[in-house]
């Protein structure tokens, strides 16, 4: 396997750097609007890229079940964009807000990981995954 630990904290980083505009824009549009114009920018870099890889010129490798995938998981995040707005326009700090709606979303989805894909889960990852339910249970607490 190759080295993904640095791609994954870039990936990490830009996440932050999304939670913590949403958190500053939200205060300034409306929930929906500001999901609308991040979707827009988002797709606007996505389509330039997949330009950039077709003009490279192997076929793409597209396909019916990978692209339906793709439009569920955009489905889920055009309602968690949304969400997040609505979260942040009710005034819960950045520091509160993301780590609860991003530490759950680690947890649900190693939950779904493991009952669904049927991965497995060492002591490690439970303890972790237990550690995850204690600091959004602190978090929440008291907001």
């Amino acid at each position: 396997m190759t080295n993904w630990l640095p791609l994954a904290l870039l990936t990490a980083l830009c996440l932050a750097l999304y939670n913590f505009f949403i958190k500053l824009a939200a205060q300034h549009l409306p929930p929906a609007a500001g999901a609308v114009v991040l979707q827009l920018v988002a797709a606007a870099l996505g389509s330039a890229w997949l330009l950039r890889l077709k003009l490279q010129g192997p076929p793409l490798p597209l396909s019916g079940r990978g692209l339906g995938l793709a439009a569920l998981a955009g489905l889920a995040v055009g309602v968690a964009e949304i969400l997040t707005f609505v979260v942040f326009r009710r005034g819960v700090p950045a520091a509160v807000g993301t780590p609860v709606i991003v530490g759950g979303s680690v947890l649900l989805t190693a939950l779904l990981g493991w009952a669904v894909l049927r991965e497995s889960l060492g002591w490690p990852q439970v303890a972790g995954l237990g550690l995850v339910v204690a600091g959004i249970a602190l978090l929440a607490r008291g907001q």
